[in-house]
Formats: C-alpha cells, structure tokens, sequence
C-alpha cells in the first residue's frame, strides 16, 4: 500500500483537538444543565437521556473525519503494468556566438537575448530531444541530442564569446555541423533552430541549407538586432567600440534576407526575436509542434497504482450518515 499525498496525514491532528472539544463541551453542557434543573430532578425530566449514545455520535463524526483525511492522501495498492512511449522531433538549436552578438541593439545584448530564447524554448518542449551548437568562425556541439532539459540548460550557461577562438560566422559550418549530429538514417521530425544576426563572414549558408533540405532537416531562423544596426563593444571592458584598420568605427547590422533564404530554402520560417515568446510561439508551437511529424524517442514501462481513496469517501460518508439516525435517547416503551 502506498500515499499519493502523505502531507495530507497532517490533518490528523485535527482529531485530538476535536475530541478535547467534545470532551469539553459535553462536560460544560452536564454542569449547565444540572445548574438549571438541578442535580435532584434531573433524572426526572429526562429520564431517557443516554451519554453512551452520545459518546457514539461523536465517534462516528470522528471517523468520518479522520477517514475523509484519510481519502485526501489517495491511498493506492494494487497496480498494473502501463508502456509509456515518449513521441516528439529531434531539435538542434545552434547560436551565434561571434563578436557581433554581443551589440546592444538588444538589451541586453544580443547574445544574452538569443541565450533567453533557448531558456524560454526549453520550457516549453513537449516530449521533444533538443542539443546546442554554438558556432562564430566555426561551429561545435556543446550538448548532443537529449531528453535531459537541465543538463542542456547547464551547457547553455557556458555559451560565450570565448568559446570559440575562431574569428566570424560561419553559417554553413553551423548547418553541416548540425546535419551531422541528427541520425542520418531518418529523414523526419530533424528541426534546427539557427538564432543569429545573420552576418556570415564564410559563405555558402544557402548550398549547407540545400544539403540540410536532402537531410530531412527543416531550419527555422531566428534573426537577433535591430535595422538600424550598432557598434561592438570591446571585451576588455573599457566601454570603447570595436574599429577597422581605419579606424572607423564597425557597425553590425541584422541580416534578415539572409536568414529568411535559409528558412525558405528547406520549408521553414523566419522571426525576428522580440521581448517575449511570441516568436517561439510561431516557430515552436504552430510550425513545429502542429506541422512536422514527431516520432518514437523512447519507451518504458510504468507501475500505474490503481487509486482506491474512494472507498474511504465512501466509508466516511456512511459513518457520518450513520451518527443523523442515532438519538441521544432510547425509545420508550410506556403507554402513553
């Protein structure tokens, strides 16, 4: 036998206190009643009072109660085997960590927002694998494919600049990178969320969008900035900007053309992130979850108890129904 809820046994102390009440109260009542009838008439003008039955119908509203507590823990035995097949797509998340993600254009960075979306992305999977890629001047899996949520968002904590010494984006190593992490085997349920400013330094991000299309995989792009564009700032934290040969100020600017290409090229989407989920509730719960196919991730068997709490509502019922039909009172047998 087994509590689905055993906080609920707490209750129980409710019983003590209610029978120091009874106690008190049925004391209370015997001394008031024989102050105003007076102890040598008393058994005169109720001749019928009986305190054992009295006593009863207390117990009985006891163990209605204690049972009825009793119900709320949800008592469980008995069980039966139950398979449970976990169904939902394999899902690549891959983020730009090159120096340009981290204009403010964003707040609070572009990085750090692009960061929030995969959190936010996190909560709301249904069932699905999701793994990272981080990528700038080339690209590597930070976490492989999984059905553990925490250890992924502990990986996405370590996500930053210098993660990658290699200078650029390159959005085509990104692609092929993630290609090559899906089962290559399967041709459905593969997604890869790319999340970028779009600014690709290497070249060819639609021929890897191509060979992602023969993968079965569809890219959905998240683009990151704003149209106006903004300055990178310098690591070193002197609050001074990144700057050309020059001298000239660099200014990274959001490259949606690029990023919708991508989408497009594979049947997918493109969103620009705004404060808030609506642009995961685009990708992920319309295009995602309502048009793409899941598949078997794992299966198990599960011990399912069967709930046996309404025997004791039952129980409890009866017992409290039973005390409405008992009388302080015998009957009397006297004609009238």
């Amino acid at each position: 036998m087994r509590f689905g809820n055993l906080n609920y046994f707490f209750l129980l102390w409710i019983i003590p206190l209610l029978i120091a009440f009874y106690v008190y109260a049925f004391r209370s009542r015997d001394r008031l009643t024989a102050v105003f009838c007076g102890k040598q008439v008393l058994p005169a003008l109720l001749p019928d009072r009986q305190k054992g039955r009295r006593g009863i119908k207390a117990f009985l509203i006891l163990g209605g109660i204690a049972l009825g507590i009793c119900a709320l823990t949800r008592p469980q035995w008995g069980f039966h085997w139950e398979d449970i097949k976990r169904v939902g797509v394999d899902l690549m998340v891959a983020i730009d960590v090159s120096e340009s993600m981290l204009a403010e254009d964003v707040k609070p960075s572009r990085l750090e927002r692009a960061k929030r979306e995969v959190y936010d992305l996190i909560h709301m999977m249904e069932g699905d694998r999701i793994g990272l890629i981080a990528f700038a001047g080339t690209s590597f899996v930070q976490c492989p494919l999984t059905l553990d949520y925490g250890a992924c968002k502990m990986f996405l904590d370590y996500i930053e600049p210098d993660l990658i010494p290699v200078p650029g984006t390159a959005l085509a190593d990104a692609i092929r990178n993630a290609i090559k992490s899906f089962n290559t085997q399967e041709r459905k349920s593969k997604v890869l969320i790319l999340i970028t400013d779009g600014e690709d330094h290497e070249g060819a991000p639609l021929e890897a969008a191509r060979e992602a299309k023969q993968a079965g995989i569809k890219i959905f792009t998240i683009g990151v900035g704003q149209d106006g564009g903004a300055p990178i700032p310098l690591r070193d934290g002197s609050g001074g900007f990144k700057k050309d040969r020059r001298g000239d100020m660099i200014i990274t600017h959001l490259d949606e053309a690029t990023l919708q290409k991508i989408a497009l090229e594979t049947e997918g989407s493109y969103v620009r992130s705004v404060t808030g989920d609506m642009d995961l509730d685009k990708i992920y719960k319309v295009d995602i979850k309502q048009h793409i196919e899941g598949k078997e991730l794992s299966s198990t068997r599960q011990r399912r108890w069967e709930q046996r709490f309404q025997w004791f509502v039952c129980a409890a019922l009866l017992v409290i129904a039973g005390e409405f039909f008992i009388s302080e009172r015998r009957k009397s047998t006297k004609p009238f």
